[in-house]
């Protein structure tokens, strides 16, 4: 009975254990200080954008904005950037990926979106850059934070401005699953930049491409969320806010994505229940879609937000 009895502590202490280190690998966010001064994404596949990117971002940080913040629905402070090229234009809320920082994420979101006629609010999410907080829970606790800037828009700016949410990666992610919620009607349409299915759906792709046993370790993985984190990572997910979505989606990814398989972006595409259009952009990497072709994103972007644009012809 003895010998049972350690034989069980052993293996709950294992299982302790190896949930901690799946929590830690996959949602704990350790405060990082950036070193470089225009902080690119690494992998070879930016390098030939590297000169393009750093542009965007000196044009960003030139352009006047507001340095802005909210309170989390958690008490975490979560902060921005706006970008107002005129009073009466609709505003899109960009959010960047996993582990990301915003202008690097969305270098060229702001001239994209100026590009249209938009203003743009930025932010980081919740764990990244100047945000609070070190638990990313892959859109489960992000979506909520969505909700939150989208109540922050309408206290600024009232009832009459017009939102769209755009997002690249779990950003796309975060305003799909947000896109599934009751919204106020002054939200008008989702930009969702190759966002993923589900989180279980690309924590088990990214374990299967570490050459490990994703059936075996994704268990952990979501017991580490829970014990850990406080968060269940099944809870909701971009492709079921896409069943529940009443307002156009722009669906836009590379082919060539090996981080988040286009084939995620079709399976949302079909999913949603709105209006949608799917742009694909031939050997596009992760997150490269406007960088290899922003005239083709700014044209089909255009043809399904036409009256929220400005910008009826990209010259």
């Amino acid at each position: 009975m003895v010998v049972v009895l350690y034989i069980l502590l052993g293996l709950a202490l294992l299982t302790l254990l190896t949930s901690f280190v799946c929590f830690w690998m996959a949602f704990y966010a350790p405060r990082k200080c950036e070193t470089e001064e225009y902080p690119i994404p690494p992998g070879k596949i930016y390098e030939p954008h590297r000169e393009t990117m750093v542009e965007w971002i000196k044009e960003a940080r030139a352009m006047p904005h507001d340095d802005v913040s909210i309170t989390s629905f958690d008490g975490l402070t979560l902060c921005g950037q706006y970008f107002e090229g005129r009073a009466d234009a609709p505003i899109e809320l960009m959010f960047p990926g996993y582990r990301g920082v915003a202008e690097r994420d969305l270098c060229g979101g702001v001239q994209r979106a100026f590009a249209l006629g938009h203003n743009v609010l930025i932010v980081n999410q919740r764990s990244c850059d100047k945000s609070g907080g070190r638990v990313i829970t892959f859109g489960v606790r992000e979506h909520r934070d969505c909700l939150s800037w989208i109540d922050y828009i309408l206290e600024r700016f009232g009832a009459d401005v017009k939102i769209i949410l755009a997002g690249v990666s779990m950003g796309a992610a975060t305003v799909m699953t947000a896109a599934g919620c009751d919204l106020p009607p002054q939200v008008v349409g989702v930009v969702a930049d190759c966002g993923y299915t589900s989180a279980k759906d690309i924590i088990c792709k990214v374990i299967r491409q570490m050459g490990l046993p994703a059936k075996l370790l994704y268990p952990f993985v979501r017991l580490g969320g829970l014990i850990y984190g406080g968060f269940d990572v099944e809870a909701t997910s971009p492709i079921e806010g896409m069943k529940n979505c009443r307002i156009p989606v722009f669906f836009a990814h590379g082919d060539a994505d090996d981080y988040v398989p286009y084939e995620m972006s079709l399976r949302n595409y079909e999913a949603c229940t709105a209006i949608k259009t799917l742009f694909t952009v031939p050997n596009a990497g992760h997150g490269l879609s406007y960088l290899i072709d922003p005239d083709g994103y700014v044209t089909a972007l255009n043809a399904i937000f036409p009256e929220y644009s400005t910008v009826k012809e990209r010259t």
